[in-house]
Formats: C-alpha cells, sequence, structure tokens
C-alpha cells in the first residue's frame, strides 16, 4: 500500500520517534496550550493563567497519550515575551513531552529558544515554524540558537497548489543546514476546508519526494468552516474533528496538530483507530510492531 521512492526518515525528538512507513510507527498528537482565547488564559500579554486547569489538561493529553499508544507533543503558545518564558517553564516541569514552541512573533519565538536553552531543555524543543517566506534575521537567531529541529511550513504564497507546496518544502530542505536543522517535520499547511485536500495530497507527495515526518494542522479546517455550526448544529463540531484527525492519518501522516489541547480525549482514540487498523499491512509482511503500538493497548 505504501511505496515511496525516498528512504523514510526517522527521528527521535524529546524521547518521542516520528516518521517512517504508516503503520509501522504511530501517529504523533500534538495539542496546543495557551492559545488566542482558551478559557484558562487569564492575561495573554502578562502570561497569568489558571495552572490547575493547565495541568489538568497536560495530564490528560499525557493519559490519552498512555492508553492509546499515540505519544504526544505539547505547542506552547506564546502572545508576549513574559508569557512565553512562564508557559514553556510550566509545560517543561509538568510533562516530559516535547514542546513546540509557537507565538505570531518571530522575535517571541526565537526569545522562546534562548529560554529553552537556559533551562536545558533545546533537546526537546522544537521550532514552531520556518516558511519560504522567513526573514533572515529570524532564521539567524534559529541557526544560532542551536535548536536543531524546526516545522517546515508548506507556506508559499505564489503558488498555494500541491505543487506549490511540494516546491516550497524541497526549497527550504535544500537549505536546511543553512538554519542548523538536521531534524525537519513538514506541515503541508491548512488555512480553511478547502485547502484541507491539497494538504493531504502533499503530504503523501512530500513523504514520497523527501522521506521526512509530515503532518498538519487539521483542526483548522473545522475550526474555520464557517457553516459547520449555523447549518450542522454545535453537536456536529467534535466529531468532524475527530474525523478530520483520522482522516489525516489514513493518508500517512506522521504528526497531527489537532489543535486544543482541550480535546485531547475526541481525537486520541480516532487516530489510535486508523493506527491499530493500519500495523495489520506490516504484521502480513512480517514487520515487527512495537509493543506500545496502539494496535496493543485500545482493543
Amino acid at each position: 500500500m505504501w511505496n515511496f521512492k525516498a528512504e523514510q526518515k526517522i527521528f527521535e525528538i524529546g524521547g518521542v520517534k516520528i516518521g517512517g512507513v504508516p503503520g509501522q510507527r504511530p501517529v504523533v498528537l500534538v495539542g496546543t496550550l495557551f492559545y488566542h482565547g482558551q478559557k484558562i488564559v487569564k492575561d495573554e500579554n502578562a502570561g497569568t493563567f489558571d495552572e490547575e486547569a493547565a495541568e489538568k489538561l497536560l495530564k490528560t493529553q499525557d493519559e490519552m497519550s498512555e492508553k492509546t499508544g499515540n505519544p504526544c507533543m505539547v505547542d506552547v503558545v506564546g502572545a508576549s515575551l513574559p508569557a512565553m518564558k512562564r508557559h514553556l517553564e510550566f509545560v517543561a516541569d509538568r510533562s516530559k513531552a516535547p514542546i513546540m514552541i509557537d507565538s505570531p512573533s518571530s522575535d517571541i519565538r526565537t526569545t522562546g529558544l534562548s529560554y529553552a536553552k537556559e533551562q536545558g531543555i533545546l533537546d526537546r524543543v522544537i521550532y514552531n515554524s520556518i516558511n519560504p517566506h522567513s526573514k533572515p534575521d529570524e532564521l539567524k537567531a534559529v541557526q544560532s540558537s542551536g535548536v536543531n529541529s524546526s516545522v517546515f511550513l508548506a507556506y508559499n504564497m505564489k503558488d498555494f497548489s500541491i505543487a506549490g507546496r511540494v516546491s516550497a518544502i524541497t526549497d527550504l530542505m535544500s537549505k536546511r543546514q543553512d538554519f542548523g536543522i538536521s531534524r525537519p517535520l513538514i506541515d503541508t499547511c491548512v488555512l480553511d476546508l478547502p485547502t484541507l485536500g491539497q494538504a493531504l495530497r502533499a503530504l503523501y507527495e512530500l513523504k514520497d519526494e523527501v522521506g521526512f515526518p509530515v503532518g498538519c494542522g487539521a483542526h483548522n479546517a473545522v475550526a474555520l468552516w464557517r457553516g459547520l455550526k449555523t447549518k450542522m448544529g454545535e453537536q456536529a463540531v467534535k466529531p468532524c474533528l475527530a474525523s478530520v484527525s483520522a482522516a489525516t492519518a489514513a493518508v500517512g501522516a506522521d504528526f497531527v496538530l489537532y489543535g486544543p489541547i482541550d480535546d485531547a480525549n475526541v481525537v486520541f482514540p480516532a487516530v489510535a483507530m486508523v493506527d491499530a487498523a493500519y500495523s495489520q499491512i506490516p504484521i502480513e509482511k512480517k514487520i515487527q510492531i512495537p509493543k506500545e503500538h496502539p494496535r496493543y493497548r485500545i482493543g
């Protein structure tokens, strides 16, 4: 079923393995914490939040990861420099999961790398993200930080087609050593429901072309679906989120940015189901599946 031209790379980041041939290794699930509008955030600029609620969300994602066998990461958002520092310190202290450093501001993201280095957690950090339009100052800061893993976002303003996404990533790949990035994770860029199909097709093409771990923020297709609640009702949101996450896993993604960490209970079972189903393919080929795989945990 999966015949790729390129060798499929597997990276280990903060104790989590990601990449490889679909079915042989479980999909990594990434929940976002401290995002704009999250109820637990009290003041996003000051970096104040409900610590008890945040800790509970982290614990729930970790528990779902243990139950299903799907590894997890935390996408940590900071809207200001003080917020980024507080958020990173909090998550690093309360979860062993790898951390993506995320912010609308490149200055905050790169300063987050400095904080991570000071805290001694740079080996479990992924920069989120570099795209074809990233400015030289940002790339220089990433290179000088010492971080070696980053999300490469297939955001090509000149050509937002499937081919444009592939072209954007292959261009970044040719320059990645200049940024100091030896472990790139490719995000094929979902902006809304219509772009989801393009992003899913690009997942396969990029695994075939370059072989590095691929995924996307599939939840954007649901979050920005304007008619979902008005035409289908509020009760349709969670099933659609589970479906879009499962669909992303089913086309061969190595990771899924599933959006708010609040939805871990919805997403993990749906993706684990796909992983368990696909595990039969390598087993028929006499390929051993690791014992922590969802196949052996959710049945």
